[in-house]
């Protein structure tokens, strides 16, 4: 999956254009909920050497989409090929899933409507029901 993908699927499922909010990185993008501004996934190059992946070229960056998970959940998807701990993310609650390897498609964008519900306005302080 690319990032074009995700960002037409969002576009598509919530009408939620990618937003980005730092200066500095104009490659990293956020998507966030247009009633409260939270993010529920971010997507941003990451030097692969950052996730301890061979790398072909020096200082070669990969796309990563960070997604909101329960903690059960995490755990599971960090055994996958191509799911890390979140880049600059709470570990506990988020991933980092690489785009264009091998972790499915699909399963990307599962994952992202999750993240897009557990981090909806009122969802604070509730257990999310497992995913």
């Amino acid at each position: 999956m690319t990032r074009d993908a995700l960002f037409d699927f969002a576009r598509k499922r919530w009408g939620i254009e990618p937003d980005s909010p730092f200066a500095d990185y104009p490659e990293a993008a956020v998507l966030r909920h247009q009633d409260t501004g939270k993010w529920f996934a971010i997507v941003m190059p990451v030097k692969a050497e950052k996730f301890g992946l061979p790398i072909q070229e020096r200082n070669a960056e990969l796309d990563v989409v960070n997604l909101k998970c329960q903690p059960p959940l995490v755990t599971l998807l960090l055994e996958k090929e191509g799911v890390f701990p979140a880049y600059h993310m709470n570990r506990r609650h988020w991933v980092s899933i690489l785009l264009g390897g091998a972790f499915p498609e699909e399963e990307i964008l599962e994952l992202l409507e999750l993240s897009f519900r557990l981090t909806e306005k009122g969802r604070k302080g509730r257990k999310a029901a497992a995913g």
